[in-house]
This record gives C-alpha cells, sequence and structure tokens, in this order.
C-alpha cells in the first residue's frame, strides 16, 4: 500500500489509550494530525507529545484531530498521557501494521545497532481523508508550529 500526497489515507483500526476502538474514517468531517512516533517516555517524543499539547487548542479551533501513533502498548500510552496531561489519544500499533502501510516503519541505526522501528513522520489528512502533507524524519524543534502554520494557511 502506497501513501501519497493527494491521495486517501489508509484507514485503519486501532485501540486508544482507554482500550476503546476507533478507525481512522471516524474523524471524515475533521482535519486529522496524524503523528508516527518512535517510544513513549524518552525525551524527543516526550517533547514532540507536549508541544502538541501546548499548541492543542489552536489546532482544536481549526477543526483538527491530533491522533499520536506508536507501538507501544495501552499501559504505556495511558501513563504517558497522564504524566504529561495529553489532551489528545494516542494509538497502539504493537504490531507496527499501520506503521508499515504509512512506510514509517523503518530499519534504524543507533549507536552501531541496527535494527526496526518507527520514522517519526507527521500526516496532515483533509476532512475527506486525503492527505494533503506529509513531513519524514521530523526533527521536533519547531515541528508543531509547521503543522499547525500549513493547517492554518491550507485547511481553514
Amino acid at each position: 500500500m502506497s501513501v501519497e500526497v493527494g491521495k486517501l489515507a489508509p484507514d485503519f483500526e486501532l485501540q486508544t489509550e482507554k482500550g476503546e476502538k476507533i478507525k481512522l474514517s471516524d474523524f471524515r468531517g475533521k482535519n486529522v494530525v496524524l503523528y508516527f512516533y518512535p517510544k513513549d517516555m524518552t525525551p524527543g517524543c516526550t517533547t514532540q507529545a507536549c508541544d502538541f499539547r501546548d499548541k492543542h487548542e489552536d489546532f482544536s479551533q481549526l477543526n483538527t484531530v491530533i491522533l499520536g501513533v506508536s507501538p507501544d502498548p495501552v499501559e504505556k500510552h495511558q501513563k504517558f498521557i497522564e504524566k504529561h496531561g495529553l489532551p489528545f489519544s494516542l494509538l497502539v500499533d504493537e504490531d507496527h501494521q499501520v506503521a508499515e502501510n504509512y512506510d514509517v516503519w523503518k530499519l534504524k541505526k543507533n549507536f552501531g545497532k541496527e535494527y526496526m522501528g518507527i520514522e517519526r513522520s507527521t500526516f496532515i489528512i483533509n476532512t475527506k481523508g486525503e492527505i494533503v502533507k506529509e513531513w519524514r524524519k521530523v526533527r521536533v524543534k519547531d515541528h508543531v508550529e509547521d503543522a499547525l502554520s500549513f493547517i492554518k494557511e491550507n485547511l481553514s
């Protein structure tokens, strides 16, 4: 399955941190910031989640929902949300099937070790379910502001 700007975003059904199942298509009629991140409670992922938290109201005013996706289990997502007061859902992709469908499950290298993991990436999906913007290999600094600006300029 390929993911391309201008095409429908691949639909999926995943569990939230509350154990509820949701589908991407449940959010038709709203814009969606779908962001993939490697791991709860790590420095870069915490900074990114808190940046989204701090701008959550701005996104909401633009008819936009934020959804974070990682391979972490429900319990870890719950702790991450509670610790940092995150006002949006984190989705469980333990088998990394959705990450693979969005082509963000990649071979990574760290301290000489190779392993498979999530390449930090963000997709903006419009009210019709189409991908209108993607960022891959995201650098956390200023990223949330870039995503918010894109939505303000193109989808509001």
